[in-house]
């Protein structure tokens, strides 16, 4: 099981690093033909507008699994420890169900876009593709939902690492 958590961990920080390094490279890439070859290239803000997206969706997993979504806690914190677990388990099931309707209307989406034939302005790219994202991250985001209510329901203290330190 730990051999599946750190390939599904490696997969999850290699696709969303990707995702941005080959934004911030095209972005460099526009300015230098812009302003170096005075020779601007009219796709690359479009691509990289998705690329960027497509990096902070498949982002949103990794930042679950170091617990770094925003948090207001000020009243959680004086509730009892065993009131806090109610809480957790509750805001967590919540969570889940959102995230499987937000995959599914993703997959709508997709679908409809799909049908539709509808590209993108400059480059041509089928809607579609780009909108793939949504479920594909909806459903990695429910994974480690899920992954949390077990560990909650397990009572497993889980210690979150914080990849800012």
């Amino acid at each position: 099981m730990k051999t599946f958590h750190r390939i599904w961990r490696g997969i999850e920080e290699i696709s969303a690093g990707t995702f941005f390094f080959g934004g911030i490279t095209l972005i460099f890439y526009g300015v230098i033909m812009r302003y170096g070859f005075n020779s601007p290239k009219a796709w690359v803000e479009e691509v990289v507008r998705y690329v960027i997206i497509w990096g902070v969706f498949l982002g949103f997993s990794i930042a679950l699994r170091h617990n770094q979504h925003i948090q207001v806690d000020l009243l959680y914190d004086k509730l009892p420890t065993k009131i806090q677990k109610v809480v957790d388990i509750f805001a967590t099931s919540v969570s889940i169900f959102f995230c499987l309707a937000y995959t599914y209307y993703g997959y709508v989406l997709v679908e409809s876009r799909f049908h539709s034939g509808m590209v993108s302005l400059d480059v041509g790219i089928p809607m579609w593709i780009i909108y793939l994202i949504l479920p594909i991250s909806g459903l990695l985001f429910t994974l480690r939902f899920i992954e949390r209510l077990v560990h909650q329901i397990r009572g497993k203290d889980v210690k979150y690492d914080n990849p800012l330190t």
